[in-house]
């Protein structure tokens, strides 16, 4: 896979990698669901090393996940565009929202977390593997 890379909405922020993803998760949390503004979020877990962050706009939030531990979210201070994360259960990893990609349609979701918080109406491929919370493996 050749780089990851992607943007804020107003350009402000850009990011890369040139790692390639461990894996595309579609998370069903309600924090995901608030900073999303939508009924899931697409995530892109990437290795720490070598992840690039350049402009001058990145904030950050911090708050406890679901397992009791930080998870800090890193978005655009001029345009509020959520771009990633890093959460203490995974240590050297970052989380990416797949939809700020350049290309989001170079990564193909692999699992369903925080099933248990889905939205009634949202349609879950069953053929993917679906946990009720993230997975502690």
């Amino acid at each position: 896979m050749s780089t990851l890379n992607g943007s804020c909405l107003c350009g402000n922020v850009q990011y890369s990698t040139l790692a390639a993803p461990l894996v595309t998760a579609v998370c069903h949390c309600t924090d995901c669901q608030k900073q999303s503004g939508s009924a899931f979020s697409i995530n892109v877990v990437v290795p720490a090393e070598g992840f690039e962050v350049e402009g001058l706009s990145l904030s950050s939030f911090a708050s406890d996940g679901g397992s009791g531990m930080p998870v800090r979210r890193f978005f655009c201070g001029a345009c509020g565009s959520a771009l990633y994360s890093e959460v203490a259960t995974m240590p050297g990893l970052f989380v990416i929202k797949a939809g700020t990609l350049s290309d989001p349609s170079v990564v193909q979701p692999a699992m369903h977390l925080w099933c248990r918080s889905a939205q009634p109406w949202v349609a879950i491929d069953r053929a993917l593997p679906c946990f009720e919370q993230a997975p502690t493996d």
